[in-house]
């Protein structure tokens, strides 16, 4: 029995006009289809961006549109052997051969230092595709060697034309109102991928008829939250959090916590959030909050949802229960100001090295006093400079 396509690859474009979203790449005049349109393609091209943006799809149009041999893989199930059967075919190509690696950032150090050689000899043209920063994950070699494109999430009228285009093909039987596309937009969380999927279960599930808002909502096993990532409610709930903290309420802390965790918001934007309200905070005034927080980070990126949920609220709960100072913040407001008034002054001579006899001469380091021949390593000595004397950005005892 042959295997049915699933939807989202069935209405892969095949056009660049078909495509939808990443208009500051594909867009008229944009770099990345000025380079497909004129066949000029680097020998390496990283695409980072978040699931479901169009990474597959802009390598396979890459490929089509400059007739190249296209070969995928996987790093998730792929291994040195697969890529040299990749290369040992590639000499039998006259035309560009592109290889697509999914997920490249899964390919450790010694994988991806296989793929150099080929990249800087032209044997082959990677394409790689990440939802990881490539700064941490694509070793510098390959990197330096790369035209990194950065995609983004969809919008919600992205995704709704993504759909309606899908609908003007007829595959789907079910009718579909306005209102329950926009539903599936939102539920997609900017990811076409997901809102293909949610669209095929439904109309799978109700066979024909008027496709209903509830039995959008029962196939998914979710209730919709009304979370947008990029508008105001993203920030009322963040800053609700913020607040609950700040105020020491651990109950509400816990509860818009999880408001963003049932929504879909990504763990590593709420654990940056807390990591950043422990220094503003509470500082110095408890200063395992910040390792508390930092902890939890790991937590998160070893674990992601929904394992992550208990190590995010925990977190929640400790920040909201420790004693707070803003301090720490008070002190890099006034400091930045001073910098930005008076810019680059410059270091006391007595803090200076004297590295050289000229240096020296210039009475680099003159009159400095080592703190640890004093007692208490305690040492009266002006380390400000000279139009700052005496400016201090931190209370006593802070």
């Amino acid at each position: 029995m042959a295997i049915k396509s699933p939807l989202a690859n069935l209405v892969r474009p095949n056009v660049l006009s078909e495509f939808v979203g990443q208009e500051h790449l594909v867009g008229k005049d944009k770099p990345l289809r000025k380079m497909i349109e004129s066949k000029e393609i680097p020998s390496s091209i990283i695409l980072w961006g978040p699931p479901g943006c169009g990474k597959t799809t802009i390598a396979r149009l890459i490929s089509r549109l400059t007739n190249s041999e296209f070969f995928e893989l996987s790093a998730v199930n792929s291994k040195k052997e697969d890529i040299q059967k990749i290369v040992n075919q590639a000499k039998l190509f006259n035309n560009r051969l592109i290889l697509f690696l999914d997920e490249i950032h899964r390919f450790n150090k010694a994988q991806q230092d296989f793929l150099l050689p080929y990249v800087e000899k032209g044997i082959i043209t990677l394409i790689g595709a990440t939802t990881e920063n490539p700064s941490f994950e694509i070793i510098s070699a390959l990197l330096s060697r790369s035209r990194v494109f950065v995609l983004n999430s969809l919008s919600e009228e992205e995704i709704r034309k993504i759909i309606f285009n899908v609908l003007e093909k007829k595959i789907i039987q079910v009718k579909i109102s306005d209102d329950n596309v926009a539903l599936i937009a939102r539920l997609a969380n900017g990811d076409a991928r997901s809102a293909l999927n949610i669209l095929e279960l439904t109309t799978s599930l109700k066979g024909n008829g008027n496709l209903e808002n509830s039995e959008i909502l029962d196939a998914v096993q979710r209730n919709f939250l009304r979370y947008d990532k990029n508008g105001e409610e993203h920030y009322n709930i963040i800053s609700a959090l913020h607040k609950s903290m700040r105020d020491s309420d651990a109950d509400a802390a816990v509860y818009w916590t999880m408001r963003m965790i049932e929504a879909g918001e990504d763990p590593k934007y709420i654990i940056r959030r807390m990591i950043r309200f422990a220094s503003e905070d509470i500082g110095n005034a408890d200063t395992n909050a910040l390792v508390v927080a930092t902890s939890a980070r790991n937590a998160v990126e070893f674990l992601g949802y929904p394992e992550c949920d208990t190590a995010l609220v925990q977190t929640a709960i400790y920040l909201a229960k420790a004693s707070k100072s803003n301090a720490v913040y008070r002190a890099v407001l006034s400091s930045r100001k001073d910098i930005q008034e008076t810019g680059n002054l410059p270091v006391p001579l007595v803090l200076r090295n004297a590295e050289t006899k000229l240096m020296k001469e210039l009475e680099y380091g003159k009159g400095y006093k080592y703190a640890h021949d004093f007692e208490n390593a305690k040492v009266e000595q002006e380390h400000m400079p000279e139009e700052l004397k005496g400016r201090r950005y931190l209370e006593k005892g802070k």
